[in-house]
Parts: C-alpha cells; sequence; structure tokens
C-alpha cells in the first residue's frame, strides 16, 4: 500500500488485503481431506460441489475482478459486465479440473489483483465504474465486495464439509 494510503483507514485496508490474500490457503486447508470422489460431490444441482467452488473463485478473479481494476483505473466511470459465474460453470467442466492446478492459478491472481490494490493511493482507490445489477462501485468497495464474496464460498465450503462428514 502507497504511503498516502496509511491513514486511520490504511489499517483497515491492511486488514481487507490480507483477508483476501488468505482466501486461497483457507480453500486448500478446507479441501486439502478431501478424497477424489468427494471433491465433485454436491448436496444438490443448485450447489456448487467443493472444486466448483475452486474453479468459480478462480475465474471470477481471472474474468471478473482483474478486468474490472484495470479499467477502473483505465477509464472514467467504466460499465462494468456481471460476470454470471452459473453460466461460466455451466459451460465449464469444473469437476474434472485439478484441484491443485485451480487453487494455484486463483492465488497467482489474487495475489497480482491484491498487490495491485495495495499499491493505490486514497484517491485511486475512490476510481468509480459502474457494475451491473449493482451500481457505482469504487474500486475500495470492489474490494469489499471480493471479501462478501469470498466469505460466502468459505461458509459453503464449511457446510459441504460437514455435508460430506456427515
Amino acid at each position: 500500500m502507497s504511503d498516502e494510503n496509511q491513514n486511520s483507514d490504511g489499517a483497515n485496508l491492511n486488514i481487507l488485503f490480507v483477508f483476501l490474500e488468505d482466501t486461497p490457503a483457507k480453500l486448500a486447508s478446507l479441501t486439502l481431506d478431501l478424497s477424489d470422489n468427494e471433491l465433485p460431490w454436491k448436496h444438490s444441482s443448485e450447489e456448487f460441489s467443493a472444486l466448483e467452488n475452486i474453479c468459480h473463485l478462480r475465474d471470477l478473479e481471472v474474468q471478473g475482478y482483474a478486468p474490472r481494476i484495470r479499467r477502473m483505473l483505465d477509464e472514467t466511470n467504466p460499465v462494468l459486465p456481471d460476470f454470471d459465474g452459473a453460466r461460466v460453470a455451466a459451460e465449464s467442466n469444473y469437476n474434472d479440473e485439478s484441484r491443485a492446478a485451480a487453487l494455484e492459478a486463483f492465488q497467482k491472481a489474487r495475489h497480482a489483483n491484491v498487490e495491485r490494490l495495495r499499491s493505490l493511493t486514497e484517491e485511486q482507490l475512490r476510481r468509480a465504474g459502474t457494475l451491473e445489477g449493482v451500481g457505482t462501485i469504487t474500486l475500495n468497495q470492489l474490494a469489499e465486495k471480493m471479501r462478501e464474496h469470498d466469505e460466502d464460498h468459505l461458509a459453503d465450503l464449511r457446510v459441504l464439509r460437514a455435508q460430506l462428514r456427515r
């Protein structure tokens, strides 16, 4: 984070960035002991399996968050398309992918995005775009949305693990 970001909000931003950067390790921890038969299991067709959760987060990071961050920095109030995770998952074969490769790709993409956000000034973090289905959003708010989304998927994985262990 730049020196300009070290105000009273600097500590909160740092906590946010540490959380975001730790998510890949949390995913790995929650899925490490799942067998190859358990990784694709899901309670219902409307839910993601453990492996689908990982692949979804990876694809959102690469195809959703990275372009949004770049465009919000490079353009004035860009219109940012929604990321249709359900469609992408349906068009992909996530359950045949490698957990290790998906986790590694997610970790790399997340690290790059967090490092980019950390390097921004307060003024840059206030740059905005219009996110489809949400409205006007700043880079700072996008980072918060990333955290909320991560928390939702980590919670889903905890529930999924509990179901598998019954």
